[in-house]
């Protein structure tokens, strides 16, 4: 009885120092405020993420790279700032090229050389190079008229550490409407759609002009996707090798097409209703890892691409007394904390301590360091240069703040801020964005200026600039920002180049002045 006792306990050690699997899972334009854990006033129910609050760790200070879709999603699997490529504003099409460097460590290149499976479920939005018909490159980034479908994709997800891929090229709407499995476009090819549908219940409600495939509709993307990652866990959970999955979601993002079962379901408006979905997908990926018996060293994090988008409908939602952003200001593409704060949850059994708290600040450029980290590893200087572990939070230890002077915040319009500790600093007179609009409810920032200086701690809305009584903070700051830029990196280590803006880069003007 001794014996089995022991033999056991040394069964139970070995798994728990066995390389854990990890799911990440990013949500797509959802707000801070849209998790019951995070918002007492979310007005919809999200069980399980709530559950993934309660049973695991909440990171309360959590930023995206970027208050938009691509660069955020290129620094998550890169750990570099997007803006150091030459993208330095705005996102990609579902026929532009592949940014990531093929000889660049991405996460999934990282952990298939540590024995890892990888897979790419849900929306890329990083590139694809698409074969064409006459040769030459895609004649139009918006509809790819070019694009030969029979054959095979020669860069993407496969291209930069993934084994497997299935998903849509760009955002949900973004042509071509239809699911890509590994380097082909499944199924028949169907019609071109002709515009942005304002049918709610068309299989192409909202979907930009360019090809479809028969039988793809928006309201069932969700639903499918989870049920191929529900799938992939199960079958990957039978072989020897650990596994990273990437699971990107389309929701809430618009088309705000949740499927026909989920219609209604809150009563509130067709956003809460995704969300609701939302829950329901993260829940699915959970029930998968219990039913493999994997849960207890699987690592799942769940956060957003950026915040909430205007096309949630917030006038809505705030009849039923519902603000996406909690209580922040701003939105997606946005500069404020409301389009770049993001939900951040950790949930890993064997590590982390069920409902604890990090009020660290991380960036989602830090996944590359946190499983470098994980797995013993140092990374070069030519690899996640902006990319800071938060392992040591999983064990409830202070995330090393010196190896950092500050995270950087990017607008779609392409525009700066950083964040060092209680202050912020905007390098733009409004919200980083030509567009003025925002969610309308808030007053305008006091004591407006071509620049910005928040204190967090003491006025985590940004209500009041108070740039004018903190020279030197901003001097101080600017340097900084001007030296990560300059560097190449944001971490320790030799510096390394940017590649050059094709058109000038306006946006950093303002460092002509130092």
């Amino acid at each position: 009885m001794i014996r089995r006792t022991i033999t056991l306990i040394l069964l139970v050690g070995a798994a728990y120092g066995a390389k854990p699997n990890i799911v990440y899972i990013l949500a797509d334009d959802m707000g801070y405020g849209d998790v019951g854990a995070l918002n007492p006033e979310c007005k919809f129910p999200t069980p399980n993420l709530d559950r993934m609050a309660g049973e695991g760790m909440i990171f309360t200070d959590a930023h995206t790279s970027s208050s938009c879709c691509t660069p955020t999603r290129y620094g998550i699997l890169t750990g570099r700032y997007a803006w150091r490529t030459p993208l330095k504003s705005g996102v990609l099409s579902g026929y532009s090229e592949l940014m990531i460097d093929t000889e660049r460590t991405t996460v999934a290149s990282f952990l298939k050389e540590q024995g890892y499976q990888t897979a790419c479920i849900g929306k890329w939005h990083m590139g694809v190079d698409w074969p064409t018909t006459d040769g030459k490159p895609v004649k139009s980034r918006a509809t790819g008229p070019n694009v030969d479908y029979s054959k095979e994709i020669t860069g993407g997800p496969l291209d930069v550490g993934f084994d497997y891929w299935y998903g849509l090229a760009g955002s949900l709407g973004m042509p071509p409407h239809g699911f890509i499995e590994n380097r082909r476009l499944t199924g028949e090819l169907g019609e071109f759609a002709k515009g942005k549908g304002k049918d709610r219940e068309s299989p192409l409600f909202q979907c930009r002009p360019g090809q479809s495939v028969k039988g793809f509709s928006v309201h069932e993307v969700l639903r499918r996707i989870t049920e191929r990652a529900v799938g992939y866990v199960a079958e990957a959970a039978k072989k020897q090798e650990p596994f990273f999955l990437y699971f990107s979601l389309n929701s809430p993002h618009s088309p705000v097409a949740p499927g026909t079962e989920w219609m209604g379901k809150s009563g509130i408006s067709p956003y809460a209703d995704f969300m609701m979905e939302t829950d329901w997908s993260v829940g699915e990926i959970y029930a998968a890892l219990e039913k493999a018996g994997i849960a207890e060293n699987t690592l799942v994090i769940f956060t957003a691409d950026n915040g909430c988008s205007q096309t949630a409908g917030f006038d809505t939602l705030a009849e039923a007394g519902h603000r996406p952003g909690g209580i922040y200001r701003g939105l997606k593409g946005t500069l404020y904390e409301g389009g770049h704060r993001v939900a951040h949850l950790a949930k890993w059994p064997a590590t982390i301590q069920a409902g604890s708290v990090s009020d660290d600040t991380i960036c989602t450029t830090d996944l590359l360091a946190t499983v470098a980290e994980m797995h013993g590893k140092t990374l070069a200087d030519t690899e996640g240069e902006d990319s800071v572990s938060f392992y040591s939070a999983f064990r409830g230890k202070p995330v090393d703040a010196s190896l950092r002077e500050g995270v950087v915040h990017h607008s779609s319009d392409g525009h700066f801020a950083i964040r060092r500790g209680k202050w912020k600093l905007v390098l733009h007179p409004g919200n980083g964005m030509k567009k003025t609009k925002d969610t309308g409810d808030m007053p305008p920032v006091k004591n407006p200026a071509d620049i910005q200086l928040f204190d967090l701690d003491a006025d985590p809305t940004e209500t009041v600039n108070i740039q004018a009584d903190h020279p030197e903070t901003v001097q101080s700051m600017k340097v900084v920002l001007a030296k990560n830029i300059n560097d190449g990196r944001s971490t320790p280590g030799a510096p390394q180049l940017n590649a050059p803006a094709k058109k000038g880069w306006k946006q950093i003007g303002w460092m002509k002045e130092l």
